[in-house]
């Protein structure tokens, strides 16, 4: 029986190849572009295109990839066979430009076309020259630099710059710009360079940058404020930034400040860069400013406040290259016909600084804007404070920027007054050459009111084993965290609390910066005031646990001896101490002048207040005054003893 079969030709499998890859573009905002990939092998292809991290884009499964260019972004196309093969093409690039693109040719094919040309320009020997021109181009336009006909090497990007700029760098530049389809060359720049008949000036250097940051905000007789919280910690941040060694305090009394004060001075020396700032209740009498302390009764006596212009003075005394005072306090006057104490001037020494919130007889404005609250003088200087600026300027810039501010549109104006002889900056750099030995006098004191507790580990009974960190929100606000780090063989449910015989009060604002700076531990506590501490001090660690078998809770406990931590080492409170021993000695008087009435009794009627909220509906809430009694400063202040 004869049969028949068939014979069965095998399937060629090619490889699969892509034989055109996409190109790379350059092209303006909103331009319609469409990428192309080609690819040959076996059967039915399949493509997907994807943009940066490999995101897929929707809908784009074709060989062709038609887009409106946004934003520059990368993009590669991965093509697949049946058969489960799968090629990438490269990966390219759409640059995209937001500029005129007026000239751009209606059938534009992608020829290069020039947007930008270089400029001409006059640069100064040893200054930095900068060359730039830009074109779009389809594919992306390559870049060549020549100057005066000769062709620059290494010179292929759409920018040149010669970091320090010579006579031989001065001539006629221009740049070739081509790709597949056309050169196109741009309009030539001639670039001068000036040879000055003088050496530059040296740059502008401190010996030493050092910050006082002090916020009084919870008084004991007088309205209370809120933004000295936020200010202080975001000032002293920025100030860091820019290298101060900062001490920043909040709540002093006046004994505190007066002990701070001194302390600060001492860091200060001939070079050094000095700062102080200042939030909370102030006033003005006579042209002098006076800072109200947390301790000062209603109505305030002679010596409860103290005197700014003592502390620049103080400053000044230190021969510091710059001397630098901010205050974020009202200005208003009370009791001018009151003839204040001599305050003996220094010579013309200059380079003084004083940032007023507000003008004379003034009030300064703090903004609550959801859970934040802060000054307004102390917002727009936050804003510019970093900038490589002469500090006059930057004061200019905060001054500008409060003007606009309609919550306080006629009732505050930032006001200047300065010395300035030099165009000196916050940011300038500290060179310590020839100084070392000042500095490392100053670096011991400086780190004695910022040196945190080490991290401990406790190891309890029960096996279970806490960690307690510290961290500093100001150089008298210390956190201390308490975390689980490894449980019992018999322990469940473990919490450790913290506490101290003596908790600190509470606020809202300042355990919002806690959550900032905690990394999820079991405890969080806050000590405050540390300049108060005249002992060490210890903090209690309760471990609760369930134990396994009983299911019974049980707790055991640790002390840990913390030393006397950040500003609290410094021993502030020896001020105070020695204040109250004087205050004994003139008790006798006190006893007669008790029975005398006040020289200056302040007015019948409504009081003027200190500072007052202005709110985000532009709304200013009326609050009570607290006038103060003339102040006299028969005490004479000596911040250098």
């Amino acid at each position: 029986m004869n049969g028949s079969h068939r014979n069965r030709c095998p399937i060629m499998i090619r490889d699969l190849v892509i034989v055109r890859h996409p190109v790379s573009m350059c092209v303006p905002v909103n331009y319609a572009v469409t990428l192309r990939v080609r690819a040959e092998g076996t059967g039915v292809l399949h493509y997907q295109w994807f943009t940066d991290d490999l995101k897929e884009v929707t809908g784009a499964t074709g060989a062709d990839l038609a887009i409106k260019a946004k934003k520059t972004q990368l993009f590669v196309c991965r093509v697949n066979d049946q058969f489960s093969k799968c090629v990438f093409s490269d990966w390219v690039k759409v640059k995209v430009l937001d500029m005129d693109k007026s000239g751009l040719p209606a059938h534009w094919l992608g020829e290069p076309h020039i947007a930008v040309n270089p400029k001409p320009q006059t640069v100064r020997k040893g200054e930095t020259l900068t060359l730039g021109c830009t074109a779009f181009g389809i594919p992306t336009p390559h870049y060549q630099w020549y100057r005066n006909g000769q062709l620059l090497l290494n010179k292929t990007s759409d920018t040149v710059q010669i970091d320090c700029a010579a006579a031989e760098h001065a001539g006629s530049y221009l740049c070739s710009i081509a790709n597949v389809l056309e050169e196109r060359w741009t309009e030539p720049a001639d670039v001068k360079i000036d040879q000055p008949d003088t050496l530059p000036p040296a740059a502008l250097t401190a010996t030493d940058k050092v910050a006082l940051l002090i916020g009084n905000l919870n008084y004991s007789h007088h309205p209370h404020l809120m933004a000295p919280i936020m200010d202080v910690h975001e000032l002293a941040n920025l100030l860091q930034q820019l290298g101060f060694r900062v001490v920043s305090l909040l709540d002093l009394s006046r004994e505190e400040m007066l002990a701070a004060i001194e302390k600060f001075v001492q860091l200060l020396d001939r070079g050094v860069y000095g700062l102080f700032y200042y939030a909370g209740h102030g006033y003005e009498h006579a042209g002098r400013n006076y800072l109200v302390a947390v301790d000062a009764p209603q109505p305030y006596q002679p010596g409860n406040c103290i005197c700014v212009q003592r502390i620049m003075l103080s400053m000044q005394k230190k021969h510091t290259a710059l001397s630098v005072v901010l205050l974020d306090t009202c200005r208003k006057w009370y009791n001018q016909d009151c003839i204040p104490s001599w305050i003996m001037p220094l010579g013309p020494i200059g380079n003084t600084v004083y940032g007023y919130a507000t003008c004379e007889d003034a009030e300064a404005f703090e903004v609550q804007d959801g859970g934040k609250s802060t000054g307004i003088f102390t917002k727009y200087l936050n804003a510019h404070i970093l900038q490589s600026k002469k500090v006059t300027h930057v004061l200019e810039k905060v001054s500008e920027d409060l003007a606009r501010d309609p919550l306080v549109t006629g009732k505050q104006v930032v006001e200047i007054k300065h010395t300035m002889k030099e165009p000196r900056s916050l940011a300038d750099p500290v060179r310590t050459t020839g100084h070392t030995r000042e500095l490392h006098l100053r670096d011991v004191c400086w780190r004695q009111a910022n040196e945190l507790p080490r991290r401990k580990r406790l190891m309890f009974l029960c096996g279970v084993e806490v960690e307690v960190s510290f961290s500093a929100l100001y150089s008298n606000v210390l956190v201390a965290f308490a975390t689980v780090k490894t449980t019992g063989p018999r322990t469940q449910d473990c919490t450790a609390m913290e506490d101290i015989f003596s908790g600190p009060g509470r606020s809202d604002e300042m355990d919002s910066l806690l959550l900032q700076n905690s990394e999820n531990p079991d405890c969080t506590l806050r000590l405050c005031g540390l300049q108060k501490l005249t002992d060490d001090l210890v903090i209690k660690v309760e471990l609760h646990y369930t134990h396994v078998d009983s299911k019974l809770r049980r707790m055991e406990s640790q002390q840990v001896d913390i030393g006397e931590p950040l500003v609290a080492s410094c021993k502030l409170y020896r001020r105070n101490q020695a204040a109250k021993k004087r205050e004994g000695s003139a008790r006798s008087m006190d006893k007669i002048s008790n029975h005398q009435p006040l020289r200056h009794q302040p007015p019948a009627g409504p009081r003027r207040p200190f500072t007052r909220k202005a709110e985000c509906t532009a709304k200013v809430a009326a609050a009570g005054g607290n006038e103060p009694e003339e102040n006299d400063e028969n005490e004479v202040q000596d911040f250098n003893s």
